[in-house]
């Protein structure tokens, strides 16, 4: 497998990657609260400032960017690593929030889901029907953590609701190449779920034990955490994880498939672009670093 090596480095908690067809990519900076445009030499220049804690990051069917915006942490440094730590002292609440590439102007679409305030929006994936999934982290406070789920939106800003509850503090989310399966990591746990959809924002209930209808699929041992997450063209699930420092590849299954490696205890997302979508980006937070490396087997090639 070749080596992991760097484009950007200076950022401030990178997450989001999305690969661009001009060979750039884009990427949150969540403690700086803007949007990144990283180019292959490096060079950085600013998207937009939605301001808050920006997280997850994807292109949707109007060419815009949709944004979770978590609301903003609260943040350690230390030992050459910047870390997240508890909740923003400006902290008003999470959301959906529409990005035009071109000109920075962001717009809220989403605050709430039939009157469920959105505490900490983390991740979103597209599916081919133009709707988007996306976990809600939900936010951690002195003596407690949100409880939370998955929610299901339209883009065009006309309906959001909660379809999958309760989790424990959900993350990562995709879906299968087919469409038939969402994928959902759940951070604290480092259990990796999956859920059977019937139709836009329709999952099949009753599946294994979970209170929230989902079958396990896999879980990491030791001292780990899950992150975002994102889906191989083969089927592979990639999990960035957390305390391990690299990604986890799990087959549909729920086997182990492979773990690489990386040098930072934050490795939190992982993107892909290239002609073959054989090249992966990776954010590698807590030093502030973008990185990239062949990767053995292509990524999903995403609906928009």
């Amino acid at each position: 497998m070749s080596q992991l090596s760097t484009i950007a480095t200076g950022l401030r908690f990178p997450e989001g990657p999305v690969a661009m067809p001009d060979g750039s990519v884009i990427v949150v900076e969540i403690a700086a609260g803007r949007i990144t445009r990283v180019r292959p030499d490096g060079s950085k220049e600013t998207v937009a400032e939605p301001g808050g804690g920006p997280n997850g990051l994807a292109i949707g069917p109007d060419g815009k960017l949709y944004c979770c915006n978590n609301g903003g942490f609260g943040w350690i440094e230390a030992d050459g690593l910047l870390i997240p730590h508890g909740t923003a002292a400006d902290y008003t609440g999470g959301s959906i929030q529409r990005i035009d590439i071109a000109s920075g102007a962001v717009e809220t679409l989403y605050t709430e889901a039939a009157g469920t305030p959105l505490c900490g929006p983390n991740d979103i994936v597209f599916d081919a029907h133009g709707g988007f999934w996306f976990t809600d982290h939900g936010k951690t406070h002195p003596r407690s953590r949100d409880i939370t789920g998955v929610f299901y939106a339209r883009a065009d800003g006309s309906a959001c609701r909660e379809v999958i509850f309760p989790l424990e503090n959900p993350n990562g989310i995709g879906l299968s190449p087919d469409g038939t399966r969402l994928y959902v990591a759940e951070t604290y746990t480092a259990k990796l779920w999956a859920f059977d959809v019937i139709g836009p924002g329709e999952i099949a209930v009753g599946q294994g034990l979970s209170g929230a209808g989902g079958a396990f699929l896999y879980g990491a041992g030791g001292y780990t955490y899950f992150d975002s997450l994102g889906v191989e063209q083969g089927g592979n699930i990639c999990v960035a994880t957390l305390g391990a420092s690299g990604i986890s590849v799990v087959a549909p299954d729920g086997g182990l498939v492979d773990f690489v490696a990386t040098d930072d205890p934050f490795t939190t997302n992982i993107a892909w672009g290239g002609e073959d979508r054989a090249t992966a980006f990776i954010t590698l937070s807590a030093t502030g670093r973008l990185a990239t490396m062949r990767w053995p087997r292509p990524g999903l090639d995403l609906v928009f």
